[in-house]
């Protein structure tokens, strides 16, 4: 068995995953020599995410970076996904074996999660593309998903996609409540600090970005100009949610693999949380497949300050230990 505080120190680190928000929309419990990973329904915000989809994928993302931390710490996790039938909120069940060794590559990874930021500001060109985007895609290890690139002469099309799920919400009271809810200025332990988010003059040169509140931050990396970030889309072949599960886990590999390259990366899902826009993505990408997020990646200057890491709730607010049952 692995010791409880093993187990909860790597569910603190896991929780450092992104979600829709930062709304952090999972709870864990140990019981015994199991860890299992629920969906907590009272965090997703239905206003945006109607059917929970994107919850679920935060749920993924958490679940890969627990897998990440329990391997530096010298154990393997083996997940059986969806274990019970008749609740869809459990989502993963976790046993555990001993690893042999610990690699460098182990703790690096683990590593990267607290390095990784949602980089929200314009992006470089990322140097040796072509080796960064062969790197990123083998990170993408389960058939139920794809990764594709969306081509340079065709992000055009794609922020007139963002433009419209923007203009298709104008009049959606409940979907710009929620969302000033979680951009709210004062402190807290989940949502977006102001210090998070951009400027109106960044802002105007990120054309596939969320229109989230404006700050009044100076104008930043401004020596970059426009923003020259590659689009990659994660798509699943089919919206069975083991598949939209193991979607998020794909972001997370993704996610870590782009930081121990030294690349930014900030995740988009404003244009896939509404048909028509997840329609002009699959067409971009010209595979008959659902695109479920997508991900801006480039290079920032060396010489800036990284964004400030996003509050996380407190880890006896996601993790509780059960008795094991007799």
């Amino acid at each position: 068995m692995v010791d409880t505080q093993v187990i909860k120190e790597a569910v603190q680190l896991a929780c450092r995953a992104p979600s829709l928000h930062n709304s952090q929309p999972w709870h864990w419990v140990a019981a015994g020599k199991v860890v299992d990973l629920f969906l907590d329904k009272e965090r997703v915000l239905y206003s945006t995410d109607h059917t929970g989809r994107e919850a679920v994928i935060g749920c993924g993302a958490v679940l890969d970076h627990f897998r990440v931390a329990m391997a530096a710490a010298g154990w393997a996790c083996h997940v059986d996904r969806y274990p019970n039938p008749n609740n869809s909120l459990h989502l993963a069940s976790i046993d555990f074996s001993p690893m042999e060794f610990v690699t460098e590559g182990h703790l690096r990874r683990a590593d990267a999660i607290h390095l990784r930021r949602s980089d929200r500001l314009p992006y470089a060109e990322a140097p040796g593309w072509a080796t960064a985007e062969e790197q990123l895609r083998r990170s993408v290890t389960s058939d139920a998903v794809r990764l594709d690139v969306i081509a340079d002469e065709l992000h055009a099309e794609l922020a007139e996609a963002a433009q419209l799920t923007e203009s298709l919400r104008l009049y959606d009271s409940s979907y710009h409540s929620e969302l000033s809810w979680w951009t709210r200025p004062f402190e807290s332990t989940d949502g977006i600090p102001h210090s998070s988010l951009v400027s109106a003059a960044e802002s105007d040169r990120v054309d596939v970005g969320r229109n989230f509140p404006v700050t009044r931050n100076t104008d930043r990396r401004f020596e970059v100009g426009q923003d020259h970030s590659k689009i990659l889309v994660l798509s699943t072949y089919d919206g069975d949610p083991t598949s939209v599960l193991e979607c998020g886990e794909m972001l997370s590999a993704v996610l870590l693999e782009a930081t121990m390259a030294a690349l930014a990366t900030c995740t988009l899902t404003n244009i896939t949380e509404l048909y028509p826009g997840r329609d002009i993505v699959a067409s971009l990408i010209d595979q008959p497949t659902t695109p479920q997020v997508l991900i801006r990646v480039g290079s920032a200057p060396e010489s800036d300050d990284k964004p400030p890491p996003t509050p996380r709730r407190q880890i006896d607010e996601v993790f509780e230990v059960k008795a094991k049952d007799i």
